[in-house]
């Protein structure tokens, strides 16, 4: 509580003792600098520049004042106080005057008052006392320095000063007030500590690179170095490291290390996959970012762009990569078109997405969609895989006819890779 004491270290490193025990196996430091004559010192600036910022520390504190009732009487001038606590550097008290604090009020009143309780300097600070409202109406009684103009500026207190009111609260209008609950009182204090500093320029320029170290693990798939796990999905083969698919994915590190593994595995068949899904699936967990689709399918086009981005949030969900699946799915938001809703929605669906679950029910149910979507395919698809999606989406069909939706939310578009009504069977990428 009182001023910062030194701290005491060892024997002094003046003493040869000292440096025998320390065991420094090089001279000190001084008898290493060049001296002033070997290295001049850099010509000071011409002009130079500070900044005095003074600022408030806050904090808080709540206190509880259980069996009001039983402490009335104590006398006037007597307190009930809260624990300590810490603001600023200092600590503080709150005090609590059931019969009040000046005599000349007779018990009429009760007071509050903050109180420093730390040694040493005299502190400058704001505060803030409330008496809580325990109705739930949140009408609490507050009094406050913050927010205010103080002619003297902030309050300067010393050891065990205190400040506060003495007529906080009238006694009478107290006890039958929605302030007091089963006997019991909350106060809140909150205290700003004010502390000043000057800021002068900086004298270094130490520019730090951004982290680089997915591209270090990502070097890693791109040399295939070292691997000791091959996949093999739809007649490709994939090697890779067994220790950065573990890192990356609970799925793969209960398969690889975990308690069911087969020591000897060397090599996974990899089912229901395409295999430019695979290997976009490796690029983001060796590189965390998704790879370039053009350079991945030979492709330019929107329409394989959600494709991929639809294979991906499944394959994500399937071996737990909620970053890339947040991924896809806001990337399947952004490029919501006629002749792939339905089956972006049934993915929504399945793998339970529902921010895309609700961009897509709402472009479906836009009149000028809805009869474009029904004709695709997918919109079959979703019939049977997901039927339980429809009386979703005719709900929102009812909506959109109550309120005006506008259009210019959505692209009705169609991708690259249908025709005008949709209608094409999902290709493979």
């Amino acid at each position: 509580m009182g001023a910062g004491r030194a701290c005491r270290g060892g024997p002094s490193s003046s003493s040869p003792a000292a440096a025998a025990a320390v065991g420094r196996p090089f001279p000190p430091i001084a008898a290493s600098c060049p001296s002033s004559s070997a290295a001049a010192a850099p010509a000071a600036p011409s002009e130079t520049a500070s900044t005095s910022v003074t600022k408030t520390v806050n904090g808080s504190h709540h206190f509880k004042i259980a069996g009001y009732p039983l402490a009335k009487g104590i006398g006037v001038g007597k307190y009930i106080a809260s624990e300590c606590f810490t603001v600023g550097g200092y600590d503080w008290a709150i005090y609590f005057y059931p019969d009040g604090k000046s005599p000349e009020d007779g018990a009429a009143y009760v007071s509050l008052f903050i109180a420093l309780a730390s040694e040493g300097t005299d502190v400058r600070a704001l505060f803030e006392l409330t008496l809580v409202d325990q109705s739930g109406k949140g009408q609490d009684k507050v009094h406050t320095h913050f927010g205010r103009s103080l002619e003297g500026g902030p309050y300067t207190l010393k050891y065990r000063g205190s400040m506060g009111y003495k007529r906080f609260f009238k006694r009478s209008a107290l006890e039958t007030s929605d302030y007091l609950k089963d006997d019991c009182l909350l106060v809140n204090c909150t205290v700003g500590v004010v502390q000043s500093h000057t800021e002068g320029p900086k004298i270094y320029t130490i520019p730090v690179p951004p982290s680089n170290m997915s591209q270090h693990i990502g070097q890693l798939l791109t040399d295939g170095k070292r691997t000791d796990i091959t996949f093999e999905v739809d007649g490709e083969v994939f090697p890779a490291h067994k220790v950065v698919l573990a890192a990356r994915s609970p799925v793969f590190r209960a398969q690889l290390f975990g308690p069911m593994k087969d020591k000897n595995m060397k090599r996974i068949t990899i089912e229901d996959m395409e295999a430019s899904v695979f290997k976009a699936l490796l690029h983001f967990m060796y590189w965390d970012e998704l790879p370039d689709i053009e350079e991945l399918t030979g492709l330019n086009t929107t329409w394989v762009s959600t494709l991929m981005a639809q294979h991906l949030l499944a394959a994500a969900d399937r071996y737990a990569l909620e970053r890339l699946k947040l991924l896809c799915e806001l990337k399947l938001c952004e490029d919501v078109a006629i002749n792939t809703v339905a089956n972006t929605l049934a993915l929504a669906e399945q793998h339970h997405c529902y921010q895309l679950k609700t961009v897509c029910l709402r472009f479906v149910a836009l009149p000028e969609n809805l009869k474009a979507v029904m004709q695709t395919d997918g919109f079959d698809y979703l019939q049977q895989s997901c039927p339980s999606l429809l009386t979703e989406l005719l709900e929102y069909v009812a909506k959109v006819g109550e309120h005006s939706v506008s259009p210019c939310l959505y692209s009705n578009e169609v991708l690259d890779g249908g025709d005008a009504n949709g209608r094409r069977v999902k290709p493979r990428i």
